[in-house]
């Protein structure tokens, strides 16, 4: 299957890369929040046009790079920057990276993504753990042959986000004194962002915050058996929440100023796995 030969062939590449073990943790950083990154120690920085079939990151905050590294004991992989389906990628494309990740061996995946609030208590700059997802994203990312060395035809998704890790996040926030709230993230196509009246129907059928990203690559990780954290941070209101226009500089701007206590939260993390 050439899919599988590309994948393997970008693992391939990431292993002659960076020397000693490979990692077991992942987190893919979202919008303005590539600087956890630099926590990691021992690092080997990878540009993602330097790897085989990798896809470009092309939206501005997402630097594009993976960085191998050591943090808190632990091998950790953080990729700056992912691809998105609005930009024109089918999602088979868009979830390479996590493909990847997981025929490395990693066996936990965070993903992180900036967020737009449609409960009103998630206000700019909650961080949100993420109970669920509905993904209407008119497609899934495991359409089409399957491939049983990632996974089963049908994979069980009744809890995409672990449970465990859910309360891990809960306990170092609690440690750090960080009130953080839990939801449902709701994955649409965009790039618009939602008209008011699609917000209203995204709150009646259960969505808490809304977003781009993330879904299909937690469908692709569970798809692989690897363990998942969705991690949202809410940057902006949802359109008609409050009277005035969004814009992707006012996320931007949210997620810088929540960056370090959005990295303290994902170190804490990855020091209790």
């Amino acid at each position: 299957m050439l899919y599988l030969h590309e994948v393997n062939e970008a693992v391939a590449a990431v292993k002659t890369r960076v020397s000693g073990s490979a990692p077991d943790v992942a987190v893919v950083l979202g919008s303005g929040l590539g600087d956890f990154a630099n926590r990691l120690e021992g690092v080997t920085s990878i540009a993602y046009g330097d790897l085989p079939h990798w896809p470009a990151s092309k939206v501005v905050g997402h630097e594009g790079r993976l960085v191998v590294g050591t943090l808190k004991g632990r091998r950790v992989a953080a990729l700056s920057g992912r691809a998105h389906f609005y930009e024109g990628h089918d999602l088979r494309t868009v979830t390479f990276a996590v493909r990847v990740m997981g025929r490395l061996g990693v066996k936990v995946l965070i993903l992180t993504n900036a967020a737009g609030g449609i409960n009103p208590s998630l206000t700019p700059g909650t961080l949100m753990v993420m109970d669920d997802h509905i993904n209407l994203l008119g497609s899934n990312p495991l359409v089409g042959p399957n491939e049983d060395r990632f996974g089963v035809r049908f994979p069980d998704m009744s809890e995409v986000y672990s449970k465990r890790l859910r309360g891990i996040a809960d306990a170092v926030a609690a440690e750090q004194g960080l009130r953080i709230g839990h939801g449902v993230y709701v994955a649409v196509h965009g790039p618009s962002y939602e008209t008011p009246a699609e917000i209203r129907y995204l709150r009646t059928i259960g969505a808490d915050a809304v977003g781009m990203s993330t879904v299909p690559e937690a469908i692709v990780a569970r798809h692989m058996g690897v363990e998942v954290l969705g991690l949202s941070c809410i940057t902006n209101a949802a359109a008609g929440v409050l009277p005035h226009p969004l814009n992707h500089d006012e996320v931007m701007e949210v997620a810088r100023r929540v960056r370090d206590v959005f990295a303290s939260l994902l170190e804490g993390i990855i020091g209790r796995l």
